[in-house]
């Protein structure tokens, strides 16, 4: 048999023909195909690995010796051999931690933490925020130069390391910071067994793109009897099916027909067309995100796992505050309890509540790039939650939270939070400051309404496709719990033709091949 007649899958899942060569080369790190859930490889390799975790489900130690090895598969898929990276950071902060517990004395507990806070937030530092840093530094010797009459300093560049950013490496590094730190505050027993912690960091649903699953949460269930129902199977496909429509269909489409052509050139398109792009990378963005955390949870969820929701109708919010009670939250309740409470919290007066908010939201702002770029977006987040905070000191109204607003006040606050947000989300995507100018520039001196017929007529599918998202978006509760029990209750056979079918719509309205998570860059 010809070589040409070897088959394999393709990102769609489909089979298209390749010779043994190409075959083999799918099994290999590739830098510009990183493992996606959303791909057909992962699919065919969950299904092979499945059949083994089951008959596995009665072994603890070989259970998880067998998950930590495909996890560091999965990794190394995304990563190359900087999955080794994981392995020695995780390695330390495991005998941090059982030294820890052993220790009586604070002061070396928090040599300990501090130990810990170096290795991962240097490593960090590196790999993230080097040239970054050192592009500032360089800056800063140049205003001195110009200011002192230095011509050698005013002439100071950095010439930008070609660093490698190991895929998810905010994620696991956040995870391995909460264990040692859940330890010292003596909320949490170390594991005894190394295999155990790494079965935990690198565990791979979770793993590249989130949610940041806390230590406390997710130990125990690695102990308990390996059982999914009926109910949680169904659960677990649901999460699945939805994650693979919001990212595979939705955001990849309007992704790629729509908000990056604006993105790249604002000014070749009208102010609404700007406007409406900004509202379509607002759903993009969600759908990316969300879609890549319901698919997360629905595998951990069929492997026996169950992972905390990480978003929840954000958009939804009728305050700021409440968005980021919605929005990410694995990220915004870490931020919470090991940063902004830190800090000091609300328990040092209102003008050092309002610091500590912005203390946090720039540094979450700069946990998502090294760019001034994010550092501004977590800016305007950290100024509208002081300012949010102010006013529910002043007006009995503002301490309200969502649900107890009145109808209309709760309307009107959805509106104003959610361009608030879209207004933010401008500087996160933007490729420099200049093309975020531009677009507001256009947005709000060269507006041309009449255009957004031609967007309807133009952009068909992507105007059906954020429609649809925007109202399944704001879908009731209820209406989405309904939906989940027809999947849940279905014959297994019906749940296979399901996923048959969405597959089926995926490569239907695929342009290109499967577009990356916008959250592996961070």
């Amino acid at each position: 048999m010809s070589d040409h007649l070897l088959t394999s899958v393709n990102s769609a899942g489909f089979f298209t023909g390749l010779s043994c060569e190409k075959l083999g080369e799918q099994f290999f790190y590739q830098p510009n195909a990183p493992m996606l859930f959303s791909s057909g490889m992962f699919f065919f390799l969950f299904i092979g690995f499945i059949i083994i975790y089951k008959s596995l489900r009665n072994h603890l130690l070989a259970r998880l010796i067998y998950v930590t090895l495909f996890s560091l598969y999965f990794y190394y898929k995304s990563s190359g051999l900087w999955f080794g990276l994981l392995l020695v950071t995780a390695t330390s902060d495991f005998f941090i931690g059982r030294k820890l517990s052993l220790t009586v004395s604070e002061f070396t507990r928090k040599l300990l933490v501090i130990l810990s806070l170096c290795i991962n937030l240097g490593m960090l530092a590196y790999f993230k925020y080097f040239n970054f840093l050192a592009n500032l530094f360089a800056g800063l010797i140049r205003d001195i130069g110009y200011f002192t009459g230095d011509v050698s300093w005013q002439s100071m560049t950095y010439q930008p390391m070609d660093i490698f950013l190991p895929v998810g490496i905010s994620f696991f590094t956040f995870q391995s910071l909460s264990y040692i730190i859940d330890i010292y505050r003596r909320q949490l027993e170390p594991v005894h067994r190394w295999i155990d912690y790494i079965f935990y960091v690198s565990f791979f649903p979770q793993l590249v793109a989130g949610p940041i699953v806390r230590a406390k949460d997710f130990l125990p269930q690695i102990y308990k009897e390996l059982t999914v129902t009926r109910r949680e199977f169904g659960e677990g496909l649901f999460l699945i099916l939805c994650g693979l429509f919001k990212k595979a269909v939705i955001s990849d489409y309007i992704s790629l027909n729509f908000v990056d052509r604006i993105f790249d050139a604002p000014l070749l398109y009208t102010g609404v067309e700007n406007l409406l792009g900004v509202y379509g990378y607002a759903l993009q963005i969600y759908c990316d995100f969300s879609g890549y955390s319901d698919m997360a949870i629905g595998i951990a969820l069929l492997l026996g796992y169950r992972f905390n929701i990480n978003f929840d109708s954000p958009y939804q919010s009728a305050t700021i505050t409440e968005f980021w009670r919605r929005w990410h939250i694995s990220l915004s309740s870490w931020l919470k309890d090991y940063l902004y409470i830190s800090l000091g919290g609300n328990r040092k007066g209102k003008m050092r509540t309002y610091i500590n908010l912005m203390i946090t939201m720039l540094l979450g702002g700069l946990w998502h790039g090294a760019s001034l770029r994010f550092i501004l977006w977590g800016g305007i987040h950290g100024v509208s939650l002081a300012f949010h905070k102010f006013l529910m000191g002043r007006f009995a109204v503002f301490k309200q939270s969502g649900d107890q607003m009145p109808f209309l006040h709760r309307i009107a606050g959805i509106a104003v939070t959610f361009h608030l947000v879209c207004f933010a989300w401008i500087f996160f995507r933007a490729g420099t400051m200049q093309i975020a100018g531009d677009m507001l520039t256009q947005i709000f001196t060269n507006f041309h309404p009449e255009v957004f017929t031609q967007f309807l007529t133009g952009y068909k599918g992507v105007f059906s496709l954020m429609l649809a998202g925007y109202v399944l978006h704001f879908m009731p509760k209820r209406a989405e719990l309904a939906v989940q029990g027809v999947v849940t209750r279905s014959p297994l056979v019906v749940q296979a033709l399901m996923l048959v079918i969405l597959i089926f719509i995926v490569v239907q309205v695929k342009s290109a091949g499967v577009q990356p998570f916008i959250y592996f860059q961070f």
